[in-house]
């Protein structure tokens, strides 16, 4: 290497390669704000160039460093990539080598996370390591390929760093449309030396939270059959009737399915007067009242019921109590979905119960004619708790003739708690709307550990991860598999990392499709 540019940093820990000068001092004064001052991170300067890079790697191999981070400057390739972005590599290939060898950073959402939450520009994607500076032609042709920035040393570095975890975040200096003049006086330089100098804090948490760990994988997790059944009922919609078909509310509660629909041609929108008339719209798997039925029949609407059969149930129940002249005290979270659509059965005869509050307040005409149902996608415990209250104030109330609570809302639940005992932190892989998924979180705080809900891997906090060496994974019933796959995969950047699932219950329930798309 060519020498150094800050802290000593001792054995072991963070090692940041920066090829040039002027990004070294980027990077040590954005160390400098650490409560160290950064002199726990050991920087060093490797040189412009390939050849340089190639005997720096020889050094970075026989570095007692603990991870290694690569962090300097890079031109950007794509239309949406602007000078003072930052690209966090998830992988790097190095073009000028005979078998162009690609290294996988899997930790790069964690980072590109993080970085965001700094306030900086951010994209994840490919990088390419060029041994020589190329005409604009073959810079069009990496991008054609998926490349979104090219550098001219980290492919060489990373391949001193062996199985340690590793890094690249480049801040970009130049793009087609605002080109470079020289590497070394880096023009475009003021606002890429800045978000370099921003990111340097955010590599000293990221080598924070890396190292080993034991992953501890609720079983079951993810989609239950009645978001399968939903899905596929907007697919095979799709097949049959052509695009658009427009669905009520998001089918399930999470935004990667929905995103993923959208982009097959499906339409989510809030009320029906969004539908155009004779259009096909799909009824969420959350249900709807008969007053939305009504009116999509009055339009003509071409109707698809994806509605959970377990939620039907629950409104049918509904209809049966209130038929028989029961006041009916509905116990679940005002707004959701599934709620107003069970209200809607039988309005005049249906009470919302949230909270003990709400059971002191119940008028029923006759005290011995009270019935509880619940939201399918309740607590266990929350649900036990609001079901105490009703029956120490109305002895005789009836509740449904089997539990409302979906099967796979408490089998993840459980799974949640099993996992909790043997972990230094859960994430629930599950988007915000989603009630179930927010009842895992909670299900693991309740149980004395930390839990935090997210959307995908970059919704991940580096702090939660330092100092943990058991974390915990879990999924709600309408969050795909995938995204369990990818937090782990992320995970994995940090350090090895160990999978166990820990099962409390095999799922076999299946549901048929509507009679619509059976025809």
């Amino acid at each position: 290497m060519t020498g150094g540019s800050g802290g000593s940093g001792g054995s072991g820990g963070l090692l940041i390669c920066a090829p040039l000068r002027v990004e070294a001092q980027a990077l040590r004064r954005g160390l400098r704000g650490l409560p160290d001052g950064g002199e726990s991170v050991r920087l060093v300067r490797t040189g412009y160039g390939p050849a340089r890079s190639a005997a720096a790697a020889t050094s970075i191999a026989a570095s007692d460093c603990a991870m290694v981070a690569v962090g300097g400057v890079a031109g950007g390739l794509t239309d949406d990539v602007e000078v003072g972005d930052i690209v966090v590599a998830d992988e790097v290939t190095d073009t000028g080598s005979a078998s162009a060898k690609t290294t996988r950073l899997p930790s790069a959402p964690l980072l590109a996370g993080e970085l965001r939450r700094a306030g900086l520009r951010v994209h994840v994607g490919p990088l390419a390591t060029v041994h020589k500076l190329a005409r604009a032609s073959a810079h069009a042709e990496l991008a054609q390929a998926g490349v979104i920035a090219v550098d001219m040393e980290s492919a060489t570095l990373l391949a001193g760093v062996g199985d340690r975890p590793a890094a690249v975040v480049r801040a970009i200096s130049d793009t087609p449309a605002h080109p470079l003049v020289s590497p070394h006086t880096v023009s475009g330089g003021i606002a890429a030396l800045k978000s370099l100098r921003l990111a340097a804090p955010v590599l000293a948490r990221w080598a924070a939270a890396a190292g080993g760990r034991q992953v501890l994988l609720a079983s079951p997790r993810s989609f239950c059959a009645g978001v399968e059944r939903a899905i596929e009922i907007v697919e095979l919609a799709l097949e049959r009737y052509g695009s658009p078909v427009y669905v009520r509310k998001q089918i399930v509660h999470n935004t990667s399915v929905v995103a993923s629909l959208e982009q097959r041609g499906a339409v989510f929108v809030d009320e029906l007067s969004e539908v155009p008339d004779g259009a096909t719209v799909v009824f969420s798997a959350h249900g709807v009242s008969p007053e939305v039925r009504q009116e999509a029949a009055r339009r003509g609407l071409d109707t698809v019921d994806a509605t959970c059969p377990l939620v039907a149930k629950v409104h049918a129940e509904a209809r049966r109590f209130a038929g028989d002249g029961y006041l009916v005290a509905l116990i679940g979270h005002g707004g959701h979905e599934e709620v107003e659509g069970t209200l809607g059965e039988a309005p005049g005869s249906t009470a919302l119960i949230e909270t003990a509050a709400d059971v002191a307040k119940l008028q029923p005409a006759d005290p011995g004619k009270v019935a509880y149902l619940m939201q399918t996608t309740l607590a266990a415990d929350e649900a036990a708790g609001m079901v105490d209250a009703i029956l120490d104030r109305f002895p005789a109330a009836k509740g449904p003739g089997s539990d409302d609570i979906c099967y796979a809302t408490t089998n993840r639940q459980r799974a949640v708690r099993a996992i909790a005992a043997q972990s230094d932190v859960v994430l629930v892989a599950g988007s915000a709307n989603s009630s179930n998924s927010l009842r895992l979180v909670e299900t693991a705080q309740r149980a004395g550990t930390s839990a935090y809900l997210v959307d995908s891997a970059q919704d991940i906090e580096l702090g939660w991860l330092a100092g943990t060496r058991t974390v915990g994974v879990a999924a709600g019933a309408s969050a795909p598999p995938a995204m369990v796959g990818q937090i782990v995969d992320a995970l994995s950047g940090l350090g090895q990392v160990e999978s166990r699932e820990v099962v409390v219950a095999t799922e076999s329930v299946q549901f048929g499709l509507p009679r619509e798309l059976r025809q």
